[in-house]
């Protein structure tokens, strides 16, 4: 039998490439915006020297000749920051999201302006009208391009095309997640399984079109590019070996942790074998010296910015808390840092003096009654974390980081979630992954998927995810929407 050659699989974009995708469109625009604005602001100089008399062929004299600001050349960069939320490539094909993400954008922009303009010594050297042409022809540029991309991104034939080879629990898990996902980010074709009584039966409403001998075959015929590797088990010869045939075709191989991650943004601690952490974050996601010295001078940096508004805030924080519901100003707790070190931590207080009278931890909830009137504000502006910058100075904290909690909590939820400790191979932060993806927590399920999200950002932690988790946490202070 002659050897079929390799199988292209066309242009399917993997997630990291959506984001490069995305970045590279959204600089276009905003480097459009910026000439674009740049040409408003010299035709609307050039308009009012002929509205004053100047001869026009006196005043055109004026078009080459004239300074643009330095800060003008950041403004296409300063833009894509202010888009960080919605570089996620499944919030990124959503309309509603990505048109509210503009409209952020735009408005942060010009409350920055705003700020800068009123503070600055020489407002002469702000032009309002190119930073106002700019946020105009950027959110409309920008927005031109997402609803392309949008229409690219949802296009069948553009998207992947997925096979899931083993129909139970981790292959239910993925269709499970894939069915509430909209819009959706690949096309679920369905599963092949071992056990031969599922052939011609539906999974999650999916298909089973047979078993892993059958895999080739059904590549071919149903055109697809990945495949899902949902057997965490033990594995059949027979299975290894299509598999690998298959990716010698050029299919992505991809486990199903792996897509899980890739779906959510979270780590599967229920599909998981008991060395994952051996192989993840031994293997896997060891970090550079040169990380940790950067995320140490960013804690610093900002440690005393943090501590300088602490200032700032102290005296009206400290009133509002005394006339709301007397003294303390402050509690302090214990929490366990990395490696599992015990350290003390200041907040200002935001509940009822006697929250816990009885001893007992119990986590926040949303709407928790012990909650104060003060501290509810305080809470939603996040404004209670500031003397916790004094940890992140110290070294015991980071900016970014899993929630660091209480000794008697841990101790708990180790023994009820699988991996929970692992949590404590970093430093806890102010923020994190978790803290901006989700919400409050008032069970051992929830607290489970608020760790999956803490591993992953311990397995994919780099400096640009920590800077964007910084962003969004004040895109979410700046709303009001604290947790």
């Amino acid at each position: 039998m002659a050897e079929r050659s390799p199988r292209s699989v066309g242009l399917r974009l993997r997630p990291s490439e959506h984001r490069t995708l995305l970045f590279v469109g959204d600089l276009v625009a905003s480097s459009l915006a910026a000439a674009g604005a740049y040409y408003s602001w010299l035709g609307y100089a050039w308009y009012k020297l002929i509205a004053s008399g100047v001869p026009p062929v006196r005043a055109i004299k004026y078009f080459p000749s004239a300074e643009v600001p330095f800060w003008f050349y950041i403004l296409p960069i300063l833009w894509i920051i202010f888009l960080v939320e919605i570089y996620d490539p499944h919030i990124a094909a959503h309309r509603g999201r990505t048109l509210r993400g503009i409209a952020v954008a735009a408005s942060l922009g010009l409350v920055l302006y705003s700020l800068v303009f009123l503070t600055y010594r020489d407002p002469a050297s702000l032009p309002r009208i190119i930073v106002g042409a700019f946020l105009l022809l950027a959110s409309f540029l920008t927005l031109g391009w997402r609803m392309l991309y949008i229409r690219l991104y949802t296009s069948s034939g553009l998207q992947r095309r997925i096979l899931v080879v083993g129909a139970g629990k981790a292959g239910r898990t993925l269709a499970h997640l894939y069915r509430k996902m909209s819009p959706p980010p690949f096309q679920f074709i369905g599963f092949l399984d071992d056990d031969r009584d599922k052939t011609g039966k539906t999974c999650e409403g999916y298909p089973i079109f047979g078993n892993s001998e059958q895999l080739l075959q059904v590549i071919e015929d149903l055109q697809i590019s990945d495949v899902i590797i949902g057997i965490m088990g033990i594995m059949r010869g027979v299975t290894f070996q299509r598999i690998l045939d298959a990716q010698e075709r050029g299919l992505e191989i991809i486990p199903m942790p792996t897509l899980y991650e890739e779906m959510t943004g979270r780590v599967p601690i229920h599909h998981l074998e008991s060395d994952w952490i051996v192989r993840s974050f031994v293997d896997q996601a060891r970090v550079s010296g040169f990380y940790e010295l950067l995320k140490r001078v960013l804690d610093i940096l900002g440690g005393l910015a943090g501590m300088a508004l602490f200032f700032i805030v102290f005296p009206f924080a400290a009133l509002a808390t005394v006339i709301d519901s007397g003294r303390p100003i402050f509690y302090t707790q214990s929490r366990l840092g990395k490696r599992g070190l015990l350290f003390q931590i200041r907040k200002f207080r935001s509940m009822d003096k006697n929250a816990e009278a009885d001893g007992k931890a119990r986590l926040a909830t949303e709407n928790d009654p012990r909650v104060t009137r003060v501290g509810n504000f305080l809470r939603k502006t996040r404004l209670d974390e500031l003397p916790q910058f004094w940890n992140v100075l110290r070294g015991e904290m980071s900016l970014v980081g899993p929630r660091a909690e209480r000794p008697e909590l841990v101790a708990e939820f180790q023994r009820q979630i699988p991996f929970y400790r692992a949590r404590l191979l970093v430093k806890p932060g102010l923020t994190g992954w978790a803290q901006i993806n989700y919400g409050y927590v008032a069970s051992v399920t929830e607290t489970a998927v608020k760790l999956e999200y803490d591993l992953y950002y311990i397995k994919h932690r780099t400096l640009m995810m920590d800077i964007q988790i910084v962003l969004r946490t004040l895109g979410t202070v700046a709303r009001g929407a604290g947790r």
